[in-house]
């Protein structure tokens, strides 16, 4: 009777938190980047039509998160409690790795997305002739602050497809560490790209003539920021792919050591990554004839904080392919 409790906790609450978590995070974003439009129309009347257009790019961009996960929530509930099978626990634990894997990736993402809208609003204010640059430079960072949920709904798919051959709690602990790898991987890279974005379109915002070396520098840094959540998929795929049969359950915690050695080993080189490219954003507003030295002095940096992720990536496989 405990067991099957425990279970439809478990079903039930990986159906709400699926929803619920990133529906916070985008509310919350979306609210921030309203009223950061609302500032920048107090400040340039006049650009009210480039303001809003701008605030309905964003409010779409944030959304994404909200969308996929209740898509997803939804199907989770279609798919109902498997109080008839014989392997309902294993299958109802295995879903909390829907729940890790997009609720807090969707979390994460739908609220910092606000941060590069918030500072676009208030650029075009400043620059109101320069708003398709300022509008295309939001629109690529915040596209790629989308990653994670992209990366969850792949993972997500997965583990539903895969949710009815759970027969062990090896097969549970595999589902989690995989969720756990993306959902929790993506944290410290979102935080760093929102912290680049953001100072990049404050730049502009600045220093108009400093468009084209920002978007340049920007792209490039948001891929090497973007690697270490590639590599979390990378693990949550390979998790995903191996055959558990016959492996005792405290083997199974191995798969979820696995995830979570990915995931956290990612937080503090987004973070990182994105402290140092916001930066050297800054100095290309102010002394934009240093972009050369800066930028290269940023790449070198960047790839040496980048190994972090690297070693994460090869104790993880180490660890799946020791069992």
């Amino acid at each position: 009777m405990m067991l099957d409790l425990s279970s439809s906790l478990c079903h039930y609450g990986a159906c709400a938190l699926t929803v619920i978590l990133p529906s916070l995070g985008v509310s919350f974003g979306q609210a921030l980047t309203s009223s950061a439009a609302l500032e920048a129309l107090n400040v340039q009347p006049h650009a009210r039509s480039e303001i809003s257009r701008t605030l309905l790019i964003a409010l779409v961009l944030i959304e994404t998160a909200a969308i996929i996960s209740f898509i997803i929530g939804f199907q989770l509930m279609l798919f109902g409690p498997h109080a008839t099978f014989e392997n309902a626990a294993y299958i109802h634990y295995g879903e909390l790795g829907i729940a890790l894997a997009l609720g807090i990736g969707g979390a994460i993402a739908g609220i910092l997305s606000c941060l590069p809208a918030r500072q676009a609003c208030l650029a075009i204010a400043r620059q109101p002739f320069l708003t398709n640059k300022i509008q295309l430079l939001m629109g690529i960072t915040q596209s790629l602050m989308q990653t994670p949920i992209i990366f969850g709904l792949i993972v997500s798919l997965f583990i539903l497809k895969q949710l009815e051959t759970a027969t062990q709690l090896a097969d549970s602990f595999r589902f989690i560490g995989a969720g756990l790898c993306v959902g929790v991987g993506s944290i410290g890279p979102v935080i760093g790209l929102a912290r680049l974005s953001e100072e990049a379109c404050r730049s502009v915002g600045i220093n108009r003539s400093a468009f084209s070396k920002v978007l340049s520098f920007t792209v490039v840094s948001a891929a090497l920021i973007e690697s270490a959540i590639i590599f979390c998929l990378v693990i949550a795929l390979f998790l995903l792919n191996i055959n558990s049969a016959d492996k005792a359950d405290y083997q199974g915690l191995v798969y979820f050591a696995a995830g979570a050695v990915m995931a956290i080993g990612t937080l503090g080189v987004g973070i990182s990554s994105g402290r140092l490219t916001a930066q050297a954003c800054k100095v290309f507003s102010r002394n934009p004839e240093l972009y050369s030295e800066v930028s290269k002095i940023s790449f070198f940096s960047q790839v040496l904080i980048e190994t972090s992720a690297v070693y994460a990536l090869v104790i993880s496989v180490f660890l799946l392919i020791s069992i």
